[in-house]
């Protein structure tokens, strides 16, 4: 997932981090994988796909999404309530999710905003947990300049306030290679905190420190529904029992 605004500059820094990484051996597929092609799929949008057609993509299959909500405490995403209500409407589960910029403020202050906005949870059988997304920082320095151990605080202080507003972790998306390099390899967050892995293959490959499973796999950037395309690590049953926590 990627900022909804940014510099020119750094949409061309990203245009060029894909081109390498295709150059690498990786890829953005269409297709589910044939190892998970049984499992729930679904899909995550942000403003970047608008309005969107939620009846469509639930006649093509998509059981789930998650929607971008909010990016650290200046961003709300303008699409939120069309595509957070259409979606339930149309008969997916749905949950939210907040890109974070941890350079900018603390964890507790982004939880805050995140909830606020949009990062909520019901024990209702639709609602996913609130997500946070810790990725590469499309602004600057490699790991927002942060510190390992600094890093790690900031997302036990965004963990501690969203479980004190909604009642559940957040679950934590993230690349296994952002998350060992800017994390220090941490296993704090594995046993409390679902791992939503972003890998665009046909393998989920390698998983970030600590993890022996992902619960919700993101395997590639573009396909049947409208933004990433992602699988649910279960049946369909599994899925609608972890939105009920």
């Amino acid at each position: 997932m990627t900022p909804d605004r940014k510099p020119l500059r750094h949409r061309r820094r990203l245009v060029a981090a894909s081109i390498a990484t295709l150059a690498l051996g990786g890829t953005a597929l269409a297709d589910v994988p044939a190892s998970a092609a049984a499992k729930p799929r679904g899909h995550d949008v942000s403003s970047h796909q608008r309005s969107v057609n939620w009846p469509r993509a639930k006649s093509k299959g998509a059981k789930f999404v998650y929607v971008k909500a909010t990016e650290s405490t200046s961003y709300r995403n303008p699409y939120f309530r069309q595509q957070y209500n259409g979606s339930r409407k149309a008969g997916l589960i749905r949950g939210a999710y907040h890109f974070a910029l941890p350079h900018r403020s603390s964890g507790r202050t982004q939880a805050a905003y995140f909830v606020k906005h949009g990062g909520t949870w019901r024990r209702d059988g639709w609602t996913l947990p609130p997500a946070v997304d810790l990725e590469n920082n499309p602004y600057g320095a490699k790991c927002y300049g942060l510190r390992r151990s600094t890093m790690v605080s900031w997302i036990k202080s965004f963990s501690n306030e969203v479980k004190r507003r909604t009642g559940r972790r957040p679950v934590i998306y993230t690349t296994t290679k952002w998350w060992n390099d800017c994390t220090g390899r941490s296993r704090v967050f594995s046993r409390s905190h679902a791992l939503w892995l972003a890998r665009w293959g046909r393998s989920s490959g390698t998983l970030p420190a600590g993890w022996r499973y992902y619960t919700f796999w993101q395997y590639a950037n573009r396909g049947t529904f409208p933004g990433d395309q992602n699988l649910f690590n279960g049946a369909m049953s599994q899925l609608k029992r972890f939105a009920r926590g």
